[in-house]
């Protein structure tokens, strides 16, 4: 189950399904209920603005959408990357198949875009209808109005402002001519979110996705319009028109995990108070912690589901006692080699377990003191993708594949005897992973132990314990142990 952490932004945590292509395909993602004082940003407010990191995660950070869009031949529009070609053969979403949605306009019911590559061009209709991809700067030809197919599809038609036409395609060749929308001219859109494998999708579980100016309005099969209703904020489907009640904004489902203090084997908990101790045996609300990161300082703020930040306070103690995020309430992560994190405090000590368990930040090396185990929460399955493509079985052997391939291999973590135990892959075959330095392969009956280990908010590094080497992956699709430099580690999204 997702839980929400954000009282303040009313966050609302579910599963909005789409149909993708053939397959019965969820995206799991966060909706926050969109407030006025957004600014037209799509409502970010997972960790600060500093535009960083990848395109999907720059656009979230600026409110924006990162999209790919399927013609009706089941084919993504792709810039290429040389020459500035434009076309719609693409059979997956990959890099030069990403578009960013920018909006035109912070009007909340303007459907008004513009999109960008991931060559940063603007794509452009000009004086004599050939669509192109060059320009670096918004010009009048660039700017579109979407429109939903009443027909069910949910699908989207482009209209170009200024020429008053449609995007369509046709054969290797992009149009803009039709007046009114075609089947040529009528697209999917394929959100760039982490996807999770569905065994049914009935269509009570479909939506239409409308944009609104960065926000998001979901409308079922009868029209009528997904929003929460009561003091229990319950989502529904009532109206049928567009309030700000019916807009969300997506963001990252941000990690949330437990910590196990390597002193005394317990949990770090605020069951107690504001203190923050080692002192429980089980996981519960007061157990789970979200992790945002910071992007100018690269460390991290560690909330709890009470709604207040780890703060370094006067003597070094640490308490639950922050409303705000402050520089006392960052942290530095620091990775072990033993799977183990250490946590460095905002006066560059090192929080250690005292023997009563509380923690404190008076450590100027790390020692077992200091160092707590990290378990995942809320990734009961890890779907792993790189710039190559997602992780995915061919064989017994696991290798890198497009998104759209029905068999996406998703990665069961499960829980080992010990609760300090590294994290143990398997896949839907019942199999354990095997990481070697030729390869991955999913048919071992042994479980093998690695470590999952945060760089960024949506990615991480995999290391095996024994030998303790990070997986990384190559261009020809094969991925294996390659190094204990974390330079040369994948870092993957998850």
């Amino acid at each position: 189950m997702m839980r929400s952490f954000s009282k303040k932004n009313r966050l609302f945590r579910m599963q909005v399904f789409f149909r993708d292509l053939r397959d019965c395909t969820s995206l799991v993602v966060c909706l926050v209920k969109r407030k006025d004082t957004m600014n037209g940003l799509n409502g970010h407010s997972n960790g600060d603005m500093n535009g960083a990191g990848d395109i999907i995660t720059q656009n979230q950070q600026r409110g924006w959408w990162t999209i790919g869009l399927i013609n009706s031949r089941y084919r993504y529009l792709t810039a290429e990357t040389f020459g500035f070609k434009i076309n719609a053969n693409g059979t997956s979403l990959k890099k030069k198949q990403i578009w960013t949605l920018e909006p035109a306009s912070g009007n909340a019911n303007d459907s008004m875009i513009f999109l960008r590559s991931h060559l940063d061009k603007y794509l452009a209709v000009d004086s004599f209808g050939n669509v192109t991809c060059e320009a670096e700067e918004k010009e009048p030809g660039s700017k579109f109005q979407i429109s939903v197919s009443d027909d069910g599809t949910g699908r989207w038609a482009l209209r170009n402002v200024e020429r008053g036409y449609f995007l369509g395609s046709s054969s290797d060749k992009l149009t803009c001519t039709a007046k009114v929308p075609g089947d040529a001219e009528l697209w999917h859109v394929h959100l760039a979110a982490r996807p999770q494998l569905l065994d049914a999708c009935s269509g009570e579980c479909l939506f239409s996705a409308e944009y609104h100016a960065g926000a998001l309005a979901l409308r079922d099969g009868a029209g009528a319009y997904l929003a929460p209703i009561g003091s229990k904020a319950v989502l529904k489907t009532r109206s049928t028109a567009v309030t700000r009640d019916e807009l969300f904004s997506l963001e990252d489902s941000l990690p949330q995990a437990a910590f196990i203090a390597a002193l005394n084997e317990k949990y770090v908990s605020v069951k107690q108070g504001v203190d923050v101790t080692a002192n429980q045996d089980e996981i519960s609300s007061h157990e789970t912690f979200q992790l945002e990161f910071d992007w100018g300082t690269k460390r991290w703020y560690i909330r709890t589901m009470q709604d207040r930040y780890w703060t370094l306070e006067t003597g070094g103690g640490i308490q639950a006692s922050g409303d705000n995020k402050s520089s006392n309430a960052l942290f530095e992560l620091d990775w072990q080699g033993d799977g183990a994190v250490a946590f460095r405090a905002n006066n560059g000590k090192y929080l250690m377990t005292k023997r009563s368990g509380h923690l404190y930040a008076n450590a100027d090396a790390i020692d077992d003191n200091c160092k707590y185990y990290f378990y995942l929460i809320n990734r009961p399955i890890l779907v792993l993708k790189c710039d190559q493509g997602f992780v995915g079985p061919k064989g017994v052997r696991l290798e890198l594949q497009p998104l759209t391939r029905s068999w996406l291999e998703r990665v069961r973590k499960t829980a080992a005897a010990r609760r300090t135990s590294p994290h143990v892959p398997a896949g839907q075959n019942g199999k354990y992973w095997h990481a070697d330095s030729e390869a991955v392969t999913c048919d071992s009956d042994s479980p093998q132990p690695f470590h999952l280990e945060l760089r960024e908010p949506t990615r991480l590094a995999i290391r095996a314990a024994a030998p303790p080497l990070y997986l990384a992956a190559a261009k020809n699709g094969n991925f294996r142990l390659a190094s204990p430099d974390l330079a040369a580690a994948t870092h993957w999204e998850y």
